[in-house]
This record gives C-alpha cells, sequence and structure tokens, in this order.
C-alpha cells in the first residue's frame, strides 16, 4: 500500500483500496459471495475483534472504505446498501427517544419521510429549519437536540447551507452535525475541514456513476462516531453486496474524470439556459446569479452536474410535451450517471419551515457524458414543443 497523503486526489482515485501483494499481484480486489466464515481456533468465535461473519464485508468492501477515506477524510466509512441507506444509518447513530432532530427543509424526500414516519413512530421529533438560517439556528438548539441534518446544496432547490455557522452553533451545545454530502461527491466540498461529524455518502450517483449499481456510505470524522455508526450497522444488520461495492469502486476510478466533464457541461448548458426567454431563472452554485453563489465559492472546490431550472409561467401547460419529446434528456429519478436526466420537482417538493416563494414550475438536470452542444441542441427542441 503507498502513502495516499502525498498526491493529489486524481492519483488518490487510482491507487486507493489496492493491494497488490494481498491479492496474488491482481489490480482490482477478489469478490467474496460468501456468508459464513470458518473459524478454526474456538477461542475466537465469541468476543474477538477478528472478523466472524462476511455481513461486515470482505476484501472489496475494505477496499472501497479504504478508498472513500482517501477521497474525503475521516476515521473510517461504513458501508450501507443504498445512499437512503447511509441516510437512515447516520439519523439513528444519533437519535435518541424524546429527542428532536433539526432538518434542513431542503432535505432530500425519502430522508423527511423517514424522519416524519419511522423516527416519529420511536419518539423522535423532527424540527425543520430554514436552509438560509446559518447561525441563526443556535436559537432552535436546546437540551433535547440530539442532531443537526444538512443537506447542501438541497437536490431539488441547490441552496448551499452556511455549514461552519451551523456546526459552530452546534458545538456549543455538544450537538453532533450530519452532512449529506452526495452532490459534491466527497470532491467539492470536505465536510470534515468544516467540523461535520458524520458525511452521508449515496454512492449510487457519481462514485459508481453507471446506473447498474446501489451502494452508500457514513464517512465519521473521529473513532468514536466510527464506533457508533458501526455498532448501529450491526444492530440494523445492514450489508453492502460485494458485487455493488465492486461496481462502485471500478466507478469510482473514472470519477474525476467524469465528474470534470459533466461539471463543465453543466455550467456551459446552464449560462445558456440564463438566455431563454422561456426559463425564468437558474439554480446553479457555480452561477453568480445564485442567491447562495458567495457561500459556494468560500466553502466549494467545484460543482458537480446537477442543477435545476425554472419556465415562465406562461409556458407550465406544455411541460408534458417538452419532457416526453426529447432525444437525450430521459426521465428518472436518480443522477450523477453517465446518462442525462430530466424530472419536474415542483410536485415533489415539501416545506414547513418556510413556505416556497415561487410557484413556477421546476426541473432538474443531471448532465451526462454527451457533448453539451448535442444536450444544448435537444433541450433546444424542448423549448420548441414547450412554445407550442
Amino acid at each position: 500500500m503507498t502513502d495516499q497523503g502525498r498526491y493529489r486526489l486524481e492519483t488518490k482515485l487510482v491507487q486507493a483500496g489496492r493491494d497488490a501483494a494481498r491479492f496474488e499481484g491482481a489490480v482490482n480486489p477478489p469478490i467474496h459471495r460468501a456468508t459464513t466464515l470458518i473459524i478454526p481456533d474456538a477461542d475466537d468465535l465469541y468476543g474477538t475483534q477478528k472478523k466472524t461473519y462476511a455481513l461486515e464485508g470482505m476484501a472489496v468492501q475494505e477496499a472501497l472504505r479504504r478508498a472513500l477515506i482517501a477521497i474525503e477524510g475521516g476515521d473510517d466509512a461504513i458501508l450501507a446498501p443504498s445512499g437512503l441507506a447511509a441516510c437512515t444509518l447516520a439519523l439513528l447513530t444519533v437519535a435518541k427517544a424524546g429527542g428532536e432532530l433539526l432538518v434542513s427543509d431542503s432535505v432530500y424526500g425519502p430522508t423527511r419521510r423517514f424522519c416524519d414516519t419511522t423516527l416519529k413512530a420511536f419518539g423522535v421529533h423532527t424540527c425543520y429549519f430554514s436552509p438560509d438560517l446559518g447561525e441563526g439556528i443556535a436559537a432552535l438548539l436546546h437540551d433535547k437536540t440530539c442532531g443537526v441534518f444538512l443537506e447542501s446544496p438541497g437536490s431539488l432547490t441547490f441552496e448551499i447551507l452556511d455549514t461552519p455557522a451551523i456546526v459552530a452553533a452546534a458545538r456549543t451545545r455538544g450537538v453532533p452535525v450530519i452532512a449529506d454530502n452526495t452532490w459534491s461527491a466527497g470532491v467539492y466540498f470536505k465536510p470534515f475541514e468544516h467540523g461535520v461529524d458524520l458525511s452521508v455518502q449515496a454512492l449510487t450517483k457519481y462514485q459508481a456513476g453507471h446506473a447498474d449499481a446501489f451502494m452508500g456510505a457514513v464517512l465519521a470524522a473521529a473513532p468514536e462516531w466510527t464506533r457508533r455508526a458501526r455498532d448501529m450497522h450491526k444492530n440494523l444488520g445492514l450489508h453492502a453486496s460485494p458485487d455493488d461495492a465492486y461496481m462502485t469502486l471500478r466507478g469510482l476510478r473514472s470519477l474525476m474524470v467524469r465528474l470534470d466533464r459533466q461539471s463543465a457541461s453543466a455550467i456551459t448548458i446552464a449560462r445558456w439556459l440564463e438566455q431563454r426567454p422561456e426559463v425564468a431563472f437558474v439554480l446553479h452554485p457555480g452561477l453568480p446569479s445564485h442567491p447562495d453563489h458567495t457561500l459556494w465559492k468560500r466553502d466549494f472546490s467545484g460543482a458537480s452536474g446537477v442543477f435545476a431550472f425554472a419556465l415562465q409561467r406562461e409556458h407550465g401547460g406544455n411541460v408534458h410535451a417538452m419532457l416526453e419529446g426529447f432525444a437525450l434528456f430521459s426521465m428518472g429519478f436518480s443522477w450523477g450517471g453517465f446518462e442525462s436526466l430530466i424530472v419536474p420537482t415542483s410536485d415533489n417538493l415539501r416545506r414547513t419551515a418556510a413556505p416556497r416563494r415561487d410557484d413556477r414550475p421546476l426541473l432538474r438536470l443531471s448532465i451526462g457524458l454527451e457533448h453539451p452542444d448535442d444536450l444544448i441542441a435537444d433541450l433546444d427542441a424542448g423549448f420548441a414543443r414547450l412554445r407550442a
């Protein structure tokens, strides 16, 4: 194993988690489709630190964990079978019966659903706060606050949260902070450098990158959080498939090549959309027009390929004709893969801390690896259908 700390990110992505000496010279780790592990020493059956069941993961899961730490930092990574499973694992790690979680109002829909149903049934209250609250979150913290959950940017409306200010306020009360860092792929934002305790990744998106594997991870800033998250993981009986772990690790090797291309294409398309008469506004944190552009410039080193735009209200009646006629953009509820996707999101928005101020139709784009000029032509044809 090489010393990863001296390399740049692109090199880490290629090298991290590899151990040719351990695996008979193989570049990639083996896939163990295993459940039972044979234990020859009776003293190792109980109360040992040694691995006794394959539910904990084998070589390929270990390699993926090491690679994730090399990219984002932290003490360790705990793998989950999906991005949502990673979100719920992190929440359960900090949740307490009778306690209250503070959750950004722009959070991923299934995360909100888990808070409003499962956690509520277990006696955990969720208080949603406005994404622009920043240091004002101090007023919401109290003795029963057991955690703060952030998603920056929000994956539908793309608000950038003032993470350092929120973390500073939480620290004064000893409250842990969780950040869903999926949008940045662990590349463009480093949560542990800003004091976050647990970072969540939906590895299904950019890391796997090929729309063919589910995977998630919770990364811990310190050993105590690793222990707590791992204990919860074990109690829930979660398991990351070795085949999906292998696919995610394979996708990870080309992450920066894909992410650079998708990021560049997205900003090109976002700027083009800003000039269209059919478009009311574009929500891309990398654009100066974005309300939180200054925060993004301060805390992020780049932007991924996912953003949104709103249509002028007079074109709302023809959205279906626009969406159903694309040649390149497909409708689908994931993002971060090699393929470009578009989905209407207005009907999926839920806000309780502050009402949405604009009801114009909102569309989310995930830009893939197609040439941006071809994607722009596809959008241009879609606008023609919209005007028809």
